[in-house]
């Protein structure tokens, strides 16, 4: 895939996979990583996801992970907008396990390998990540929630249950209400996985406490 690299130090340690959100591209995340001031050399990889039409947005053509068809919430809350875009979901699950394997084709195993994203892109690493079939090194789930919610119990891999997970949110979302994303929490939950999870006092974004807390979050497992 067409992606933004960044090395922080040769050869780099291990490699993060930043997925940005809906409309945005591979550089919007770029600025973070000085921020987060680690001290193993690492690869960030920031991928742009395929132009797509979105539905939500009047059919608008832009970089998306899949399309949406409504802001409403799932059963239960967890799921995807209403009726989901499985087949985009699947879809971009497939190039994030591609670019994976060719982290490891450069000398970095899946155990060194961290999957982060934000908004849709973390919905894109939650489906990869749990059932993806080798042991990563963690999850960053930012501002986001659980996709195909459904048909996680049924797919999921042994391989990554107990990954570490990073979930944080904005008490003032309103694009993604945090009660959706703490409904999402609560699922992953129930079916054994262990979150640490934040809230913030923002709306649909980054602030700088939890870029702080991403920071020692991937401190610890890289």
């Amino acid at each position: 895939m067409d992606a933004v690299e960044i090395e922080t130090g040769s050869p780099p340690a291990a490699a993060v996979l930043w997925l940005h959100g809906l409309g945005a591209d591979g550089h919007d995340f770029e600025p973070v990583v000085p921020e987060l001031r680690l001290a193993q050399p690492v690869r960030f990889v920031f991928p742009h996801a395929p132009v797509r039409p979105v539905t939500i947005n009047q059919g608008m053509r832009m970089r998306a992970w899949y399309d949406i068809f409504s802001l409403a919430s799932g059963p239960g809350g967890a799921g995807g907008a209403g009726r989901e875009d499985e087949q985009g979901i699947r879809a971009s699950q497939a190039l994030i396990e591609e670019m994976i394997g060719e982290e490891v084709k450069r000398g970095v195993p899946e155990s060194k390998i961290v999957l982060a994203g934000f908004s849709q892109g973390g919905a894109i690493v939650l489906q990869t990540a749990l059932r993806y079939p080798k042991r990563l090194a963690g999850v960053l789930a930012l501002s986001t929630y659980l996709p195909l919610a459904g048909k996680l119990a049924a797919e999921r891999s042994a391989a990554n249950q107990d990954v570490p997970i990073f979930m944080a949110h904005g008490s003032y979302d309103d694009l993604i209400p945090i009660q959706r994303a703490r409904d999402s929490k609560n699922f992953i939950e129930k079916l054994g996985y262990r979150i640490e999870w934040r809230d913030y006092p923002m709306p649909h974004s980054v602030c700088g406490e939890e870029v702080r807390d991403i920071s020692t979050f991937l401190s610890k497992l890289l």
